[in-house]
C-alpha cells in the first residue's frame, strides 16, 4: 500500500489517472479510479477528478494508493466458516445462503473466502485469480451450500483441469413450485440479459433479444437433469423437492433453466417466484460433488447436510 507520496510531474496535458500509473507502476488502473473517487489523491492540494489534464509542475499527492500485491482477500475471522471435508489439499466448506462465496474487491470482507482465509491462510494467494484465495468454484450468494476450496497450488490446478473438462459431478437440491411428477434433462445456449448484464441468464434463441443483442452474445451451452424427490403442501401451494444434476458450470444455470421450464425454485424472485416472507435467499443447495482427488486419483464424493427447507417426504 503507498502513502504519503508526494511527486512534481513534468508533463503537460496527461490525465491524472494515466499519470499514477506512469508514477506508480506497481498499482492498477481500478486501484487508481478507486483511491481518486475517495479523496485519496490531492493535485495542489485539491480533490481532482480522474481525467483532470496536469500541467508540468503539478504538485501530485498520494495519501493511499493500493497496489497489485494488496490485491487479496483479507482474512475476517468474524465470519462464521462451516466445514465439512479437510485433507493435506482439499477444503470443503457449507456456504449459508446470503453471503457471497468470494469479495469483488480487497476492502470487501464480509464473504465466506474472508473467513476461509482468516482459518487457512495458506490459501490466500492460491488460484489463478487474487480475489478467490483457492476457491475452485463459486455459488449465488443466495444460494447455500458446497464450496471446493484447493489446499496448494497443484492441488488447484488438477482440480480446475476436472471443471474445466466438465467430470466434476454437481448435485442440488431444489425445492420448486408446483407438483413436478416426472424428471428431465434440459438443454439450453444461455446468454446474459442485455437489460440486467451479468445479473440474468436467458436462452439465446427463444427470447426477444434483437439482432444487434443476438449477435453479441456469446452464447454458454448449459445442461442440466432433474428428477422430483418428495412432494409437500405450504397452505394452498404445492411443492416438489427435486434432486438437479450438472456437469456444466454456467452462471444461474439451474435457476434459469427450471424456470425456462415452468419450474420457479422458491423465493428465486429474479426468476418469476413468488416472494416469502422473511426468507433469505432461493430454495437452491448445493449438495454434493464428485470428482477425482488431486493427491489420491481415487474418485471422491464429498457432501453437505440438508437444508432445513428440505426435510419434508
Amino acid at each position: 500500500m503507498l502513502s504519503s507520496q508526494k511527486s512534481l510531474f513534468d508533463s503537460s496535458g496527461v490525465r491524472l489517472d494515466a499519470a499514477l500509473l506512469l508514477l506508480y507502476p506497481t498499482t492498477t488502473r481500478a486501484f487508481v479510479r478507486e483511491a481518486i473517487a475517495a479523496g485519496d489523491v490531492l493535485v495542489n492540494g485539491r480533490r481532482a477528478a480522474k481525467g483532470l489534464k496536469l500541467r508540468k509542475g503539478d504538485e501530485i499527492e498520494v495519501k493511499r494508493l493500493a497496489e497489485k500485491c494488496d490485491n487479496l482477500v483479507q482474512p475476517n475471522p468474524a465470519i462464521a466458516v462451516r466445514t465439512v471435508y479437510e485433507d493435506a489439499a482439499l477444503l470443503a466448506f457449507d456456504k449459508p445462503a446470503g453471503i457471497p462465496v468470494h469479495p469483488n474487491s480487497h476492502t470487501e470482507t464480509g464473504t465466506l473466502m474472508n473467513g476461509v482465509a482468516a482459518l487457512h491462510p495458506e490459501c490466500i494467494e492460491l488460484g489463478d485469480r487474487p480475489l478467490m484465495a483457492g476457491a475452485l468454484h463459486r455459488i449465488d450468494s443466495g444460494t447455500s451450500g458446497l464450496v471446493l476450496v484447493a489446499r496448494t497450488q497443484e492441488a488447484f490446478e488438477r482440480l480446475r483441469a476436472q471443471f474445466a473438462a466438465q467430470t466434476v459431478e454437481k448435485k442440488y437440491l431444489a425445492l420448486v413450485e408446483g407438483n413436478v411428477l416426472y424428471g428431465a434433462t434440459l438443454e439450453n445456449n444461455l446468454v446474459h440479459d442485455p437489460a440486467l448484464p451479468y445479473c440474468k441468464m436467458v436462452d439465446s434463441v427463444h427470447n426477444r433479444l434483437t439482432k444487434a443483442e443476438r449477435a453479441a452474445a456469446r452464447p454458454l451451452h448449459a445442461v442440466t437433469a432433474y428428477r422430483p424427490l418428495a412432494h409437500t403442501q405450504v397452505e394452498s401451494e404445492e411443492r416438489t423437492l427435486l434432486e438437479v444434476t450438472i456437469f456444466t458450470g454456467v452462471t444461474h444455470q439451474i435457476r434459469a433453466q427450471l424456470a425456462m421450464a415452468g419450474l420457479h425454485i422458491i423465493n428465486d424472485r429474479l426468476y418469476g417466484a413468488f416472494a416469502v416472507e422473511d426468507m433469505t435467499g432461493h430454495c437452491l443447495h448445493a449438495l454434493s460433488a464428485s470428482f477425482i482427488h488431486p493427491l489420491s486419483g481415487e474418485r471422491i464424493s464429498i457432501s453437505t447436510p440438508l437444508p432445513a427447507w428440505a426435510a419434508i417426504g
